[in-house]
Parts: C-alpha cells; structure tokens; sequence
C-alpha cells in the first residue's frame, strides 16, 4: 500500500476542507443546540461530490475510491459528526448496498438521486428488542400474491425522518438469519410510520428516528438480493460501514488535537502558554499518535476493499480503535481547556458527546472484540 496521496485525493481534502469550515463548521453549535441540521446543506454536499463517492459516474456517481472516501469521512467527521452520519447512511449503508445487491432497475431508481444528494437513504435494521442480535429480528414480510406485506419497528434508524427511501430487514422465513430479507421500501408508501427521537447525547443534528410499518404493502421487485439472503447483506454492508465510523472518528481525533493546539498555545498560566507544560505536551502527544493510528488503520481496511480482498476484520479494527481513542481524545481534551471545555462554545465537549455513541452504533465496541477474537482464535465467542 502506498500511502503517498494522489493530486486528486490531495485536492479533494483541501475542497472539502475549505467548503466544510465555511458551511458547517460556524453553524454546528446553532444545529445541536436545536437538533436539526439545517436541511439545505444537503443539496450542496450533493454538488461538491460527498454523496456520490465510490458511486459509479454511470449512476450519477464520482467513482472514487475508497481512500478518497475515507478522506471524506474524516473531514466530515472534524467539521460535524452529525453531518457525516447524514451522508455515511444514505450514500455509504443505503447507496452501496444498493449498489452491491440492487438489480439494474432498483439502481437507475434509486443511485442518481443518492448521489447528488436529492434523495435521502435509511439502514432499517436495528429493533427496540433486538440491537446486537439482529439475527433475531421481528419484523415480518408475508408474501400477499404479487406483493409483501411488511408489519413491525426499527429504531435508532439515522435520517429516518428525512429519508425518501428504506431498506428493510424483515423476516421471509424461520427464526435466524436465513430467514431474513431486505426490501426497498419508499417512506411514503401507506402504513409507513416515523418518529423521531429527540433528547440525545449526541449526534443530535442529524434525524435519528423510530419507524413503524403497518401493514406496508410492496411489490416483489422491491426485494434487494434474493429471499433469504438479508442478513448477508446486512452483515456486508456493516462492515463498509466500520470503516466510515472509523474514518469520522480519526476526524473527531484530529479535530481535538486541533481544538487542543489553539486553546493551548493561547491560553496562558503562570506567566506562560500552558502548551509549554509537560502534562499538556503528554496530552497533545497521545492524540496526535491515536490520530495517526486511527487514520492508517482505517485506510488499511479501505484499501483491502480496493483490492477486493476480505477487509471485515480490519473493519473492525478500524473501528474499535477509533471509536475508543475518539472518546478519550475528546476527554483529554476537555480536561486541557478545564470549565471552558465544559460549555458549548467551544467544541470538545460536543467531540466527547458525539464520539460517545461512535462506540455503540454498527457493532458495539464489545461485538467488535467478539469479532476479532474469534477470528485470532478460530473460535466463535456467540456460541
């Protein structure tokens, strides 16, 4: 691998860059504080390309590769994770499964308006009962003649209120994985139900939301992949996934090292900028090694995809660590500004609350070990 960056990757990131610090950046504290991006924003991370990386210029795409993505991610990431979630679910879990396992009809509908940003995408996986066990999952498709009914919820679903079109897990068969489907489901189809959830943690300007199917009535041709095959699919896409997370939280990384450079080299106790102090030093130095640690890692796994080699278990790697060094970049950080750190103004606290859920969604930290685990060992730690 080499990991000297193109002309273009390296053109990209300043691009992205530059058009992130002057459209999101100065408004993310307004956003969080009302828990709500500012939906226009959408269309132009659509024009500037963020929807269609990796996506095929035939359906409306950049191409791309997935270092560039990662690159993307990562920007996304230090400007506002909750502007990352917006793009990773609808272009990264929606549109690549789509492009993965969509028929050639289900990819002229749907991918040209994901990747310009003119369509939103939703992941319908998770379950109130059933969140690190979706092999167990409830919600149910009966086949009706020429259609399928779909009946149960999914929740904690990312732009569920926003998103024109779900793809939905629902159980086609018996109890456990096989028995899972996937559908693509459009929000405004009779008996499609959200809400969203509002009061969280973090992340709280992107549309995180509760679905609820009545009785939703869809074509045949609306099953992604063949019957039975949903958890694979699912499972697949999860691990693309990781490798977005773990992208986006090398941004929150990289976004407290340098929050933590400019507070610190202003900031003066003593007589001096406490950025001369030792315990200080020990704090930047340790962000800006899990920053680098993070982002190779990361650009591992994408580029095992690039090859088209197996990459799950670097996936998760990937993730693991940076979701974790997220957390504890962000701590450090807050620690080093002291009560200033404590207060909205200033953006570490929000680094902490939106890195917080990095380590739960797409495979908790725990299922994450359990992967790695049995892949080391050769034995499975579900059994």
């Amino acid at each position: 691998m080499d990991l000297t960056l193109t002309e273009e990757q390296v053109a990209f990131r300043t691009l992205a860059r530059d058009f992130l610090d002057k459209e999101v950046v100065p408004h993310r504290v307004e956003w969080d504080r009302r828990e709500a991006v500012d939906t226009a924003l959408i269309p132009k991370l659509g024009e500037l390309g963020f929807f269609g990386l990796t996506i095929p210029e035939e359906y409306g795409g950049m191409g791309g590769d997935y270092i560039t993505y990662c690159i993307g991610m990562e920007e996304l990431g230090r400007a506002d994770s909750s502007v990352r979630g917006i793009v990773s679910v609808s272009m990264g879990l929606f549109g690549k499964i789509v492009l993965s396992h969509g028929t050639e009809e289900q990819k002229q509908r749907w991918l040209p308006g994901i990747a310009n940003g003119t369509l939103l995408g939703c992941f319908g996986l998770t379950e109130p009962d059933n969140g690190s066990d979706p092999s167990n999952l409830t919600t149910r498709a009966v086949r009706e003649g020429s259609d399928w009914v779909i009946t149960g919820s999914k929740i904690f679903i990312t732009n569920g209120t926003w998103a024109d079109v779900c793809v939905v897990f629902a159980r086609t068969g018996g109890p456990g994985a096989k028995g899972i489907s996937a559908f693509l489901v459009p929000t405004d189809t009779p008996g499609f139900g959200r809400t969203e959830i509002h009061g969280k943690l973090g992340l709280r300007g992107q549309a995180t939301a509760e679905l609820n199917f009545d009785g939703v009535r869809v074509p045949a041709d609306a099953m992604l992949g063949e019957e039975g095959q949903g958890f694979s699919i699912a499972m697949h896409s999860l691990d693309k996934g990781r490798v977005s997370v773990g992208a986006g939280c090398t941004g929150i990384i990289a976004g407290c090292l340098d929050a933590l450079v400019s507070y610190t080299t202003q900031r003066r106790q003593f007589g001096r900028p406490i950025a001369s102090f030792q315990m200080i030093q020990d704090m930047i130095a340790e962000i800006s090694v899990d920053a680098d640690c993070a982002r190779l890692l990361t650009w591992r796994a994408a580029d095992l995809i690039e090859r088209g080699e197996p990459f799950g278990i670097e996936a998760s790697k990937a993730k693991l660590f940076a979701s974790e060094k997220a957390v504890k970049a962000a701590n450090l950080a807050i620690q080093a500004f002291g009560g200033y750190g404590y207060v909205d103004e200033y953006p570490v606290q929000k680094y902490m609350r939106d890195a917080r859920v990095m380590t739960l969604y797409e495979g908790t930290s725990q299922i994450q070990k359990l992967l790695i685990g049995r892949a080391e060992t050769g034995i499975s730690a579900f059994l």
